[in-house]
């Protein structure tokens, strides 16, 4: 393939010599490799410096700064072409982490998590160990079936830490890590009058941040899941990170899971509705799902505009506004309903001795005893509804009608067994990406958002099922045309 101009800072090799060696550029979320004999390679880059080549045919195409790195080197060449960085940190760098989390127990967040960082986990058909090192850890509970002390015995450069300040400071009076792993799920706290649970993670967050400014210095802070019940706290920590500088990554594992089929929504498009199903409990589930709807519609024509009404529903009123059969007269687009139930592959059945019967409505009523809808209005018009559906469905789809499209636009996002719970690996990849760069793979905004949109619905509960207006919401932010959920 030919070398030719793929983005506006960074100087082609289209009509000068080509490079004897190989030539890496990249930026935070993409590699692009121009070989010895000119041939070009779109690459992604695991964090232990693995080129893992998923598209030979695409060149990358968008308006981040690219940076040059010899791939027959350990270190950054001086001699990069003009407009193009060197990057500050060296690949070979090994990052030291601190882990604060609420509790470490089986099936918990944390250890989904911060066991892929000691043990490692299957990637792209090896088995990758993260090149950093979790150094600290603080557990704030300790039920039955607690496995921090058994990890720090086999694990022995993973100090328990009594405090957060201690967990980061290791003992001493200033910061003394490379970055922080959050993980504020799980646990006995309590409930507020709304029923959101009061996980502490804007209570950690404010600890940590305490830790950066007495150090006069920041490191970079994954956060799982939403970012606080309090939309006041999570945007708070937004711009917590933007005034001390250092990246906040935050979110689930929807947006980055596999998907069937491996679609993205396109970019640029003008979509007019759109809807994700999913099942679980408000204020905690329902972020899963509205991260279904938020990682595909952000790609829409003008980027991200933010939302200004969140009405939601529960029980009867669902099935009234269902039987409606359009946004317009109250409720949804029933295509896209039917197009994500062909999409579930854990679908239920109300007839006894059938597994593949597609339900008719009063099917459907039969199974959900306490249905939940939000419909969610877009500033610039788009329309939205999140469905959770518990005993129909036990996993998450999405579907959207197109501007100028006939046919409906769907995906399975795919969760596989919870044993396993491997959709936590491109998540904790793209923590690592984060690490080793200086630069988070996903907006911040994105979680901003969500995390907002879920408190919203909470509050429209609260309130008897009011519409709420959110002038707060009006999150705006673009992001590229890149790929960025897990294939393989």
């Amino acid at each position: 393939m030919r070398i030719r101009p793929f983005a506006a800072n960074l100087t082609s090799f289209a009509d000068g010599p080509r490079p004897n060696r190989s030539i890496l550029f990249y930026n935070r979320r993409a590699l692009f490799l121009i070989g010895s004999r000119g041939q070009a390679q779109f690459l992604t880059r695991s964090s232990a410096g693995l080129l893992l080549t998923i598209d030979s045919g695409r060149l990358p195409c968008d308006n981040r700064a690219w940076h040059r790195y010899d791939g027959n080197s350990t270190r950054a060449q001086q001699a990069a072409p003009s407009k193009v960085q060197i990057p500050s940190r060296k690949v070979s760098s090994r990052p030291r982490l601190a882990a604060v989390v609420t509790e470490y127990r089986k099936f918990s967040h944390a250890q989904h998590i911060v066991d892929r960082f000691l043990f490692g986990y299957g990637w792209e058909g090896g088995h990758h160990k993260p090149q950093m090192d979790v150094v600290s850890l603080y557990v704030d509970q300790r039920p039955k079936g607690d496995l921090s002390q058994s990890r720090a015995a086999e694990f022995p450069k993973m100090r328990i830490a009594p405090t957060i300040a201690d967990a980061l400071m290791g003992g001493g009076r200033t910061l003394d890590v490379d970055g922080v792993l959050l993980i504020g799920e799980h646990g006995a706290y309590p409930r507020n009058e709304k029923g959101q649970t009061l996980y502490p993670r804007y209570e950690f967050f404010t600890q940590i941040i305490d830790v950066f400014r007495k150090s006069g210095r920041s490191v970079p802070i994954f956060n799982d899941k939403h970012l606080s019940w309090s939309w006041e706290h999570a945007h708070e920590m937004v711009a917590a990170s933007r005034a001390l500088n250092f990246p906040l990554m935050a979110g689930s594992s929807l947006p980055v899971t596999r998907r069937l089929p491996a679609i993205d929504f396109p970019y640029d498009s003008t979509p007019t509705e759109v809807m994700a199903i999913g099942y679980g409990k408000v204020d905690s589930y329902d972020f899963h799902v509205l991260e279904t709807i938020q990682c595909m519609v952000e790609r829409r024509r003008g980027g991200e505009t933010g939302v200004v009404a969140v009405q939601a529903i529960r029980g009867d009123d669902v099935w009234t506004r269902m039987s409606a059969g359009s946004w317009q007269a109250g409720g949804w687009d029933l295509s896209l309903f039917n197009a994500c139930l062909c999409r579930s592959i854990t679908l239920g059945s109300a007839r006894a001795g059938y597994s593949d019967v597609f339900p008719s409505p009063a099917d459907v009523r039969k199974l959900v005893k306490t249905p939940v809808a939000y419909r969610i209005e877009y500033r610039d018009g788009l329309k939205a509804t999140m469905l959770l559906l518990n005993e129909l469905v036990t996993d998450m789809t999405f579907a959207a009608r197109l501007q100028g499209h006939s046919n409906v636009l769907s995906c399975l996002m795919y969760l596989p067994h919870r044993d396993v719970c491997n959709f936590f690996s491109p998540l904790v990849n793209q923590a690592e990406t984060m690490f080793l760069t200086g630069h988070s793979p996903r907006p911040i905004e994105r979680t901003l958002l969500t995390t907002g949109l879920t408190a919203a619905g909470v509050e429209s509960l609260w309130r008897g099922q009011q519409r709420i207006q959110t002038p707060h919401l009006a999150v705006a932010y673009r992001v590229g045309d890149e790929s960025v959920f897990w294939r393989t």
